[in-house]
């Protein structure tokens, strides 16, 4: 009988006890490696009041052990996490049973819940006879049956609700989830793993994912790449939109163009389904910092940095996981995972990158502002930051970190120097490589820089390369989304004025209010910029992004430098840009 996911996704409706201490926040599938473990099942998130966190714990565990021996799962294993105001309970489940799992895990919720306040559950019996039911329509004994013997190979097995696939991109076949064949049908000698790489972070992920994309075109490979703009093998776009996620990265690599794959892996795509893959080359960890705290029980940066560690689950035991050793959160979180690990700093002195040439593992470094790789034996290769375009003669330094990180996994990936070289050299700021990161214009004799910074870190960091620039006069443009906090517009308003600009252009963002009125973000920009020394009358207003890009093209000159925060309209604004450099 064919598999209807529809059908098992709305067979079962579990009732949940309303109570304001005891609140069910979210269950969901997860398909592969995530923040707390590497298996595939499914977890709730839980907020609670006035219980001991503990004691939920143990309580969920005495009902979760229940229905699992009822429904005889006894190869599923459980886990958890307790986090300030809330835990996170997990359990495992097969590849084909991932909706039952979820009303599995909601079902032992349910039974937990009202037996922690006093109240009276629904029977048993019918529960999990309702539970076999739905077990009964999703599960699939081929997909069984075909992860075994992929995971025997080591090969890589995806599947969503309609396809499965072996392999990775010329290495790979698909199929219909109703339709897959038995193992022995299977020609696994032209099925394999391609190179590829995971790449988190707070900032930098993009421009990282995109750099390393081009060294690997410049090795004469056809690859492939997702971000949060879009996925992208060669030359052509395969679909607009966030496609940071697992099903970006499905979509690329069941590609049979596909040689070489660079996966930017979001915080969000983690939380929500975990990784899309069991088998990567290598993973990149560009830095952490507080963005999108308070969502999934990641209230913390500490608990981001563990979310973003996920990406270390799924490397490879000959797979190399490369970090910034200048950033504490990733030195921290780093040194726990056990695989090969290519350390890289601004600091040639750097304690990390020291002990790693001393003991003859691979690092990277600056030194003399020179890029400096080292292999194990000998530094293999040099290059001088001010050679890359996008580090603007050596200026944006996080550019120079980022240029270290796609170093790291090109080395991992197996691309010869001649290849890194030649992509670091002709991969530029322009719009059309890296599009809203640290674009730069010429208008008129003025520089003027786009960028889509949306959190304090990546501001700061713009903010800081543009206090190194001359400049006859800096003009800000700024903007901020009504779903941030006031501690929050503030904080990313402090950092965005840090370079000391003459003009600030404050833009309404109207369909971006989020709850606020027309005025109230603006207002709050403005409060800020006067507390951090902008003068009143160098304070100016516009209805929307493109509105003050037009106001700072009418009044810029020969010689004045301006940053461009665009976090919408963000079309237009180019176009202006550009049609005012003719």
């Amino acid at each position: 009988m064919p598999i209807d996911i529809e059908l098992v996704e709305n067979h079962l409706t579990i009732p949940m006890p309303e109570s304001d201490r005891l609140i069910f926040d979210d269950s969901r599938r997860i398909t592969g490696p995530g923040m707390i473990w590497n298996r595939r099942g499914a977890l709730v998130d839980i907020l609670v009041e006035d219980f001991d966190r503990s004691d939920v714990v143990t309580a969920w565990q005495t009902e979760i052990a229940r229905v699992l021996h009822a429904l005889g799962w006894q190869d599923s294993e459980t886990n958890f996490r307790i986090f300030e105001n809330g835990v996170t309970l997990l359990i495992s489940a097969p590849t084909d049973l991932l909706y039952s799992a979820v009303f599995v895990i909601e079902t032992s919720w349910h039974l937990t819940a009202h037996k922690l306040l006093g109240s009276a559950s629904e029977d048993f019996d019918k529960l999990v006879a309702d539970l076999r039911a739905v077990i009964a329509l999703e599960e699939n004994p081929a997909l069984i049956k075909l992860q075994q013997a992929a995971d025997a190979k080591a090969i890589d097995i995806l599947s969503d609700d309609d396809f499965v696939s072996l392999g990775h991109g010329r290495g790979s076949q698909v199929w219909g989830v109703n339709e897959l064949p038995n193992p022995d049908d299977v020609d696994w000698d032209r099925l394999h793993n391609l190179p590829v790489a995971l790449i988190t972070g707070t900032n930098g992920k993009s421009t990282s994912v995109r750099l390393a994309t081009a060294i690997g075109e410049a090795a004469g490979l056809m690859s492939g790449s997702t971000s949060t703009d879009y996925v992208k093998l060669g030359d052509d776009i395969l679909d607009y939109g966030d496609y940071s996620g697992p099903g970006g990265a499905r979509m690329l690599l069941r590609d049979r163009r596909l040689e070489i794959a660079f996966l930017e892996t979001a915080r969000g795509g983690i939380l929500r389904r975990g990784l899309p893959l069991f088998q990567a080359r290598a993973a990149l960890v560009t830095n952490i910092a507080a963005d999108h705290l308070g969502q999934y029980g990641v209230n913390t940066v500490e608990a981001l940095a563990q979310a973003k560690f996920a990406v270390a689950r799924a490397v490879s035991q000959d797979g190399v996981l490369v970090l910034n050793a200048d950033d504490p959160l990733v030195v921290a979180n780093g040194l726990g995972f056990e695989r090969s690990k290519c350390w890289f700093s601004l600091d040639a002195d750097n304690g990390l990158v020291e002990a790693a040439r001393a003991a003859g593992e691979a690092c990277c470094w600056v030194d003399d502002e020179a890029i400096c790789y080292y292999d194990g034996n000998d530094v293999v290769l040099q290059i001088a930051t001010e050679d890359i375009p996008i580090t603007m003669g050596g200026n944006a330094r996080f550019n120079v970190q980022n240029a270290m990180g796609a170093i790291g996994l090109a080395k991992a990936m197996g691309i010869a120097n001649e290849a890194i070289l030649k992509g670091l050299t002709q991969f530029s700021a322009s719009p059309d490589d890296n599009p809203g990161r640290c674009n730069e214009f010429d208008v008129r004799g003025a520089r003027i820089f786009v960028d889509f910074a949306h959190n304090p870190h990546a501001i700061a960091a713009m903010s800081s390369l543009l206090e190194k620039l001359p400049a006859r006069r800096k003009y800000l443009l700024i903007s901020h989304a009504g779903d941030r906090s006031d501690e929050e517009i503030s904080d990313l308003t402090k950092g965005a004025v840090g370079f000391h600009p003459d003009i600030v252009v404050i833009a309404e963002l109207a369909d971006y209010l989020r709850g606020r009125a027309l005025g109230d973000v603006p207002a709050l920009i403005e409060k800020q910029c006067l507390a951090s020394g902008v003068a009143a009358a160098a304070i100016r207003h516009a209805a929307s992004p493109s509105a003050g890009v037009a106001d700072i093209l009418g009044n810029i000159g020969a010689g004045d430098v301006a940053l461009i925060l665009a976090l919408a309209d963000r079309d237009r604004v180019f176009e202006l840009i550009r049609a005012a450099q003719h």
